[in-house]
């Protein structure tokens, strides 16, 4: 009996023991390397490699030919495993593979040692010589019917439904450049182009309905490219071809939030990924002037800063180290695997000041011509302004953005050109340019992406629409023109404001790409702009001169744009719906009497300075842009 009990007991205690021992691990396994790719030379380095896979904890990595391993730690799960890897400054560029060994076994990983790209005709930046072109590439053009319904994502392509796919790709892009550059653009603005989820997305919904990510704002993979777009190769082709043509380009980036997809969700890397997790987190308040109040507290500028976006998407958390040096990683990478000349940084406030002051640091440490603009979407410029980097705000941080987008401008061109309200504000809104630091160098329009379109504005014509582009091309500031606007075309609040390009896709019934597919009103418009923009890169006081007001009164409004070495374009407007006489003293201007002036969009008759004064006569809802006449010989 006392045998059975020993022998019970050991049995017992040797059941215990084996329980208590956890599993033995399975062999490693690799899913993703990110980044997949680095550059010898470069100023991150060692770069850290985020793997996502299984059984990854003690693993031993060794590493390819001219390559290094430093510190190399997993996640608790085993799931992630984060290596510093340093690329020797002779290594060779092409393919490595990393060997990870565990006590469950061997798995590899691939990596690549790129060549730099030559930085000449690459990363120059955007300046006020420039006039941007913003492009939904879904929206745009067709190039490549081929990617129109992708393996991965088959089921996602109908034009007749306005959130779903509609075959827009960087194909047709590349195709439509020529339109581009006769246009008079000079740099192209893509919205994200980030691989986004292979399905409908059932967390968001339009109608009742479930859509599609075709925006690209909800990534699910930060180093890919969408595949209804095309491949990072079709990428690099559209960067270079569009740098041979004399056209820069501006990427879209998102640092704020990722897909609800994301793989990160149900496994972030590091218990501190993402603000709060998909059961528990903030709601976004939207409230950023508290960010700007120095009364504030944290606990009021939590819900702005750690909220998620629509309660939907993921707050990233840039608090988190690993989180802060991955979208540094992933902003240089996609700037030294293409050869950007720009990033537009989204929902900028809703991201600490302190991460963007780190980001632009390292950004500028290896690119230091190029541009970041960020948008900070409110009409008011003490709160904008705020976020403009260049100098040390109320908490001792400089955010270091270089621009940001003239949302406070938006509203007055809308309300002046659009509803024909008075023109003053247009200047009171240019006024309280003492507010930034480079007022010269934000980014002005008149719609975009995220608000409808102008010609949708209750009581818009093509002849307001015709001033609005006359001030933006003229005003201080980078002109940015959104996709079709050139063309009045007309679309409501989102998605009606994104309709497609008319003549990019198979079967629409004319393409105003060309000018015999273009309406009458059509043309006009776009004769219009193309003219504005050649006059602004003719006349170097509208892209680099300094603002002087001369009238500003109910419904006209009158200033010069003067350089420092004294040319002067004198710009008019008769905003009213009756024809106007104006005389308007040219104090500021640096014109000396008895010069004479031309109307450049040949509304006008020729001026000559009399007495410290012009004298204009202007038709109902005009502009005249007036200049010194070219010296014929």
């Amino acid at each position: 009996m006392r045998t059975s009990a020993a022998l019970a007991l050991l049995t017992l205690l040797a059941s215990s023991a084996s329980a208590a021992r956890p599993p033995k691990p399975g062999p490693p396994r690799v899913a993703k390397v990110e980044p997949p790719s680095w550059w010898p030379g470069h100023s991150v380095d060692p770069v850290r490699l985020l793997i996502r896979g299984q059984d990854l904890v003690g693993a031993h990595v060794e590493p390819g030919p001219g390559l290094s391993i430093g510190a190399v730690r997993a996640n608790q799960r085993g799931s992630y495993l984060f290596v510093d890897v340093s690329i020797d400054a002779a290594a060779a560029p092409g393919p490595r593979t990393l060997k990870l060994s565990t006590a469950g076994g061997v798995a590899t990983a691939s990596f690549e040692v790129l060549a730099p790209l030559a930085p000449e005709g690459r990363f120059a930046g955007i300046t006020a010589d420039d006039v941007v072109y913003l492009i939904m590439p879904d929206r745009f053009a067709n190039g490549d019917p081929a990617n129109d319904q992708p393996a991965v994502s088959k089921g996602l392509l109908d034009r007749a439904k306005a959130r779903y796919y509609h075959g827009g790709d960087l194909q047709g892009i590349i195709d439509r450049l020529p339109y581009l550059k006769d246009l008079g653009v000079t740099t192209l603005w893509l919205n994200p182009w980030y691989d986004t989820v292979d399905h409908l997305n059932t967390r968001e919904t339009y109608d009742g309905a479930a859509i599609t990510d075709y925006h690209g704002y909800g990534a699910v993979d930060f180093y890919a490219v969408e595949e209804h777009f095309g491949t990072l190769a079709k990428l690099r082709e559209l960067v270079d071809t569009a740098h041979a043509a004399g056209l820069k380009i501006v990427q879209d980036q998102v640092a704020n939030h990722s897909s609800p997809y994301h793989p990160w969700l149900q496994d972030p890397p590091t218990p501190s990924w993402y603000n709060g997790s998909a059961d528990a987190h903030l709601d976004c308040t939207w409230q950023t002037w508290t960010l700007a109040d120095p009364h504030s507290t944290e606990r009021m500028q939590r819900e702005t800063l750690r909220g998620w976006f629509v309660n939907i998407l993921p707050d990233l958390n840039q608090d988190d180290p690993e989180v802060a040096r991955y979208i540094i990683q992933n902003t240089l990478w996609w700037v030294d695997v293409t050869g950007l000349d720009g990033i537009r940084q989204d929902t900028l406030p809703y991201v600490p000041r302190r991460f963007w002051s780190e980001w632009m640091a390292h950004i500028k440490r290896e690119h230091p011509a190029l541009s970041v603009v960020g948008e900070m979407f409110d009409g008011d410029p003490a709160l904008v302004s705020f976020f403009e980097g260049g100098a040390a705000r109320y908490d001792g941080i400089d955010s270091r953005i270089d621009t940001l987008f003239d949302f406070p401008l938006y509203y007055p061109i809308r309300s002046a050109f659009a509803q024909g309200h008075s023109i003053r504000p247009l200047a009171q809104m240019i006024a309280r340019d003492r507010l930034y630091l480079r007022p010269g160098s934000l980014w002005t329009f008149l719609g975009l992406h995220d608000v409808p379109r102008f010609m949708s504005e209750s009581g818009a014509t093509t002849a307001g629409l015709e001033l609005a582009m006359t001030f933006l091309l003229t005003a201080r500031g980078t002109p940015l023109l959104y996709y079709g606007d050139e063309l009045a075309l007309a679309g409501g609040a989102d998605p009606d404001n994104r309709r497609d390009f008319p003549g990019g896709f198979e079967n629409d019934p004319a393409s105003a790409f060309e000018s015999a597919g273009r309406t009458p009103e059509q043309q006009a418009v776009w004769e219009h702009v193309r003219r504005l923009a050649r006059l602004r890169g003719e006349l170097a006081p509208l892209r680099l001169g300094a603002t002087v007001h001369l009238l500003a009164t109910e419904q006209a409004y009158v200033f010069a744009r003067v350089t420092e070495s004294g040319e002067s374009v004198v710009v008019a407007f008769n905003n009213d719906t009756k024809p106007a006489s104006l005389v308007v003293p040219i104090e500021g201007a640096r014109l000396s009497e008895g010069t004479s002036l031309e109307d450049r969009l040949r509304v006008g008759p020729r001026l000559r300075v009399e007495s410290g004064r012009i004298s204009l006569a202007l038709p109902a809802r005009s502009a005249a842009v007036y200049a010194v006449p070219a010296v014929s010989h």
